[in-house]
């Protein structure tokens, strides 16, 4: 199916030269498919470099910046602005509602929830991974198909200034904070400076739009006083006057119950995915369904058997000496907030506690205090710890010996120690930022044993 007609690609970048039909948008040749319009980017690699490339694998055309040979193109004095512009067409063109997520920890999840609700509802578009940034958001905007009925963008950031472009050219219906944490705390100075680059997704929401606030954020307040005159407001949280109000959350290893009530509709369903984070995460979602016009009590029930995506708490299988064990897969990212999360989880699982953490980054002169700050969670959760990086390197040396797994310098290399030290029933949990590379863990104990 055509994605950009010939005409209108030429007129979104800006062209005066002759479009072409494109049936998808790539930025990379590894997944470019035939029929795609490849967008030759520069950034840590110069995608001009590629352009032969892209044509051997079926590209229609090209968006490029110099003059290259080999098929048909578009030059542009700067492709990133193009692709940008691209983004702002497709938004223009679309006359679906669209839903943005921002938060220190949960976007992901949230999205990916809002993915199962809304597909009920009609076509609805979300991008496959965290294409969050000033590339990810205008790409996954152009590649929103015309006939979309509702569209999920994520917002993230770890500088000052980066959510309110992003939130100008998602131009939301709907726009979610998560959560408030600490997470980039390094690079952004103070927990009030986070909290004020969250607020700014509010300046992009399209007249009468709805901004969802947590209820039980320290923040609430300021951050409803930071809503725009004109834009609606909704809360979600355990409180009773919440307007998405958790009243329960029953979790075990594998699944939590949620009991909720949205604009005073009762609602019961059960998550393939355990913890209260998770029931929290849904209630914003359902907060986002309900603000855009749809029926809570259906969205509710699409939302039934949702589960986590892998490296976002996925639980799953895998081989050990002696028989099997239970991994989940928390590997993706990291932050204060996330990792006591996700050792709760831990805690409902069968059979021995295995924490695997890795560095959490970007925490500045709080790096310290923020990775010591788990040692009481661990010593409630986790049976035993391996951990990899400097800092985490600091927490191991805090805990009793007794809890005391191992620690390595790297993931690659703490993967194997971890690996061998794991018994049949364990449950293990592994954790880190992104930087800390702890799919290298997950990879090598899904391996065959």
């Amino acid at each position: 199916m055509t994605l950009w007609h010939a005409n209108e690609l030429a007129e979104a970048v800006g062209s005066r030269e002759p479009g072409f039909a494109v049936t998808g948008i790539s930025i990379d040749t590894r997944s470019l498919q035939p029929g795609d319009l490849f967008v030759a980017l520069q950034a840590e690699r110069d995608g001009h470099d590629f352009v032969a490339d892209a044509f051997a694998k079926g590209a229609a055309g090209v968006l490029v910046s110099r003059d290259v040979t080999g098929g048909p193109q578009l030059r542009v004095p700067d492709t990133l602005a193009a692709l940008q512009k691209l983004g702002v067409a497709a938004r223009a063109r679309c006359k679906g509602k669209l839903i943005a997520v921002t938060g220190s920890v949960g976007k992901t999840t949230t999205k990916e929830m809002l993915r199962r609700a809304l597909a009920g509802f009609g076509p609805v578009h979300a991008a496959e991974a965290s294409f969050n940034n000033h590339i990810g958001v205008p790409l996954t905007l152009a590649r929103m198909p015309r006939d979309t009925a509702y569209a999920v963008l994520e917002l993230g950031m770890n500088h000052p200034g980066e959510i309110l472009p992003l939130a100008k050219l998602a131009s939301p219906d709907a726009a979610i904070i998560t959560t408030i944490e600490r997470a980039h705390i390094g690079l952004m100075g103070s927990i009030n400076a986070i909290m004020l680059e969250k607020a700014s997704i509010f300046q992009g929401l399209r007249p009468s739009g709805t901004a969802i606030i947590p209820y039980e954020s320290r923040f609430y307040e300021a951050l409803s006083a930071l809503v725009p005159s004109g834009i609606n407001q909704l809360s979600f949280g355990n409180g009773p006057a919440a307007d998405a109000h958790l009243i329960s959350a029953g979790s075990d290893a594998v699944s939590c119950h949620v009991i909720g009530s949205v604009a005073g509709k009762k609602l019961d369903f059960i998550l393939a995915a355990p913890g209260a984070h998770m029931a929290m995460n849904a209630m914003a979602a359902l907060a986002a369904c309900h603000a855009i016009g749809l029926n809570v009590q259906k969205a509710a029930e699409n939302l039934e058997g949702f589960a986590p995506v892998s490296g976002r708490g996925l639980r799953r299988v895998i081989h050990v000496d002696g028989g099997k064990a239970y991994l989940l897969d928390e590997s993706y990212n990291a932050s204060g907030a996330s990792i006591r999360a996700a050792l709760a989880v831990l805690a409902l699982q069968p059979g021995r506690h295995v924490a695997v953490l890795g560095d959490i980054l970007e925490l500045g002169d709080e790096a310290v205090s923020e990775h010591l700050a788990l040692q009481h969670d661990l010593l409630q959760t986790a049976d035993t710890v391996f951990t990899c990086g400097s800092m985490m390197g600091q927490l191991f040396q805090a805990l009793p010996a007794d809890r005391q797994g191992a620690h390595a310098p790297t993931a690659a290399a703490l993967a194997p120690i971890v690996k061998s030290a794991l018994r049949h029933n364990d449950a293990v949990l592994v954790k880190g930022s992104y930087g800390s590379r702890m799919r290298d863990v997950v990879s090598l104990l899904e391996g065959p044993y």
